[in-house]
């Protein structure tokens, strides 16, 4: 049985992941690996240090030595996950890209809400690139729910769902779609998705397009 490693940096998304990643890929064994410090110490630092991405290269490489695919669910990690995969014998995801892609498709203004300003900026680069490579125009609008984080990390997710919420009122009017650019963020705007904008967020998508892939890469 072909495995997948999931590496995480909140413990709550291994339980997030495990339905999705069963029901998507049925075939597969599942393992999570959870290391907090990678996502801590890059907002202390207020950037992704070579420290951490080396840390990170090396939880990647030892999930590559037994498994078949590796998962980074962490979108402030992704353009290290980038640069990490044409080093590694296995393929290796980031769990935005199939959100950026959808979210292109999808519209031409495009909202983008974080709770912490290391995952900001890497989602944006990577909806303009995806953008740019689809031969898109887009518009980004961005908003930063500032407080929101530290209020999940206390426990408090009815605050932190607020503060999302009320980003999304702000922002919804003005864009065609808007995209929660973490997957802590995922259930804050499940409300939302009955309106006219739709809300897009990384582990559904993600791992629906990851399971494309790991079935094309099977049946060639």
């Amino acid at each position: 049985m072909p495995r997948l490693a999931l590496i995480h940096t909140v413990p709550a998304l291994v339980q997030r992941f495990r339905p999705l990643v069963e029901a998507a890929l049925p075939g597969w064994e599942r393992v999570h690996r959870v290391d907090e410090s990678l996502l801590a110490d890059t907002i202390r630092e207020g950037r992704l240090t070579e420290a951490t991405e080396a840390r990170l290269a090396a939880h990647v490489r030892d999930a590559a030595g037994a498994a078949d695919a590796v998962l980074v669910t962490c979108s402030t990690l992704g353009e290290a996950v980038d640069r990490l995969r044409p080093h590694l014998p296995v393929p290796l995801f980031r769990i935005d890209r199939g959100m950026a892609e959808a979210a292109v498709r999808q519209g031409s203004r495009i909202g983008v809400l974080a709770t912490l300003p290391t995952t900001l900026g890497p989602t944006l680069r990577l909806i303009f690139e995806t953008a740019l490579a689809q031969g898109r125009e887009i518009t980004l609008l961005e908003r930063l729910c500032e407080g929101a984080f530290a209020e999940l990390a206390q426990g408090r997710r009815d605050a932190h769902d607020a503060m999302i919420r009320a980003a999304f009122d702000e922002v919804a009017p003005q864009v065609d779609v808007v995209v929660l650019a973490q997957a802590s963020m995922a259930s804050a705007l499940d409300a939302a998705t009955d309106g006219p904008v739709r809300v897009l967020t990384s582990p559904e998508l993600g791992i629906a397009a990851i399971a494309v892939a790991l079935g094309a890469r099977d049946e060639a």
